[in-house]
């Protein structure tokens, strides 16, 4: 039952969604809390959207835009700044995965960049779609080291109740922009990108399997809901462990700058315990290993539907060979960053700023596609989608507004 929606959310967990839970809980302690619950429905809206889209039109959002706006201004400058965010943040990620390895294993950080570059590049251009979507399934799981954390941590339950049920909002400058923070690191182009994509691979790998000429999307729809409920689920309580681990930790010993999601890591030790740390670090590991070639793969998704090439993990190299040029090169160009002087949180910034800007147009773009009957059919959207749906769009044009307030 479980795939793509669960591979998609989890992978929203990636290394630079750490950073950004681990800050919100060392410098505001518990007060975030209750957005690991108000971000759920407008998540699953505008995933449930998008997979719906790629259900109906075998097709990504980038190709369904194509066919329907044709080759006009919308789609190229979005899989343009998709490729560029994507590329910072993977970049940041790969650095990220690295640092984590270096404090279980002691090795160099830069030393082990390439070789992790390498093995998750390779692994995506030819292992082929079934066993990279097993992989990436199996990859879900160290992130529930996160939750095993937050018990560690001991924290306060009756103040994680509060402040999960009761939000406790300050209009101080930190605090509305970590609410920006997390509402960009969240709800993010490339998920979109990744979820109808994903879907239209394994309707097609499911399709072969079975000989069947037809599938029934009515049936497949409903199995996306399960699937993509499963997703933001895990990775929403992901999102909420590490704010209740840093929060009963770092934010109380006073530790509240937060460099990286390694430094996050090592600074559980002293109030945590080093299986505290360990577990850190496996969830960057493992969340960075998954969110590194979706960040690679929707990139090139974005872009090779906007050109009509030959897209697909399931299509072997040499039938698609724009497409991994793309992810190659993203890959190689985010693992340069690591080599030059631009730190993680800088780069992470500029990424969130991109994505930031492109997601609340890309938003109106995708809900006028899931209520056109000419894309969509029967299957557009219900008015309970499209009031959640719409509020989401709303709300990340008003948190662009601030982003651009606060730089």
């Amino acid at each position: 039952m479980l795939g793509p929606g669960l591979i998609t959310g989890a992978s929203d967990d990636d290394p630079a969604g750490i950073i950004t839970y681990a800050t919100a809980g060392a410098s505001l302690g518990f007060a975030m809390l209750w957005t690991a619950l108000f971000t759920i429905p407008l998540m699953l809206a505008i995933q449930f959207i998008s997979a719906r889209i790629g259900l109906v039109q075998r097709n990504g959002i980038a190709g369904v835009i194509k066919e329907a706006y044709g080759r006009s201004w919308i789609i190229y400058p979005t899989a343009a700044l998709v490729l560029v965010a994507n590329t910072i943040n993977l970049g940041a990620d790969i650095g990220a995965i690295a640092q984590a390895i270096q404090i279980d294993t002691g090795a160099p950080a830069r030393l082990l960049v390439i070789p992790v570059t390498l093995v998750i590049v390779l692994t995506l251009t030819f292992a082929g779609f079934k066993v990279i979507s097993t992989i990436f399934k199996w990859l879900t799981l160290p992130l529930l080291a996160y939750i095993a954390a937050a018990f560690l941590a001991h924290p306060s339950g009756w103040k994680v109740l509060d402040y999960t049920f009761i939000p406790h909002v300050a209009f101080s400058k930190m605090y509305l922009t970590t609410f920006v923070a997390i509402l960009g690191t969240t709800i993010t182009p490339y998920l979109w990108f990744w979820q109808s994509d994903l879907e239209m691979e394994a309707t097609k790998t499911a399709q072969r399997a079975s000989l069947k000429s037809q599938y029934d999307s009515k049936e497949m729809i409903r199995r996306s809901k399960w699937d993509i409920s499963a997703g933001i689920g895990l990775s929403n309580i992901v999102f909420f462990s590490i704010i209740v681990a840093t929060s009963a930790t770092l934010f109380k010993s006073g530790h509240h700058n937060i460099a990286s999601s390694a430094d996050a890591a090592k600074a559980l030790t002293p109030a945590a315990g080093s299986l505290a740390t360990l577990l850190f670090t496996i969830g960057i590991i493992g969340a960075g290993t998954l969110a590194v070639p979706v960040l690679a793969g929707s990139a090139s998704y974005a872009v090779g539907e906007s050109f009509g090439w030959q897209v697909g993990i399931d299509r072997p190299w040499y039938r698609a060979k724009a497409f991994y040029a793309v992810i190659i090169a993203a890959s190689l160009i985010g693992t340069l960053i690591n080599f030059t002087s631009i730190s993680a949180v800088t780069a992470l910034f500029y990424s969130a700023v991109i994505n930031g800007l492109i997601a609340p147009p890309l938003m109106v773009v995708i809900m006028l596609l899931a209520n056109n009957d000419r894309v969509m059919g029967r299957q557009v959207n219900s008015r309970l989608v499209n009031v959640i749906g719409w509020a989401a769009t709303v709300i990340m044009g008003v948190a662009a507004v601030m982003m651009l307030v606060t730089v």
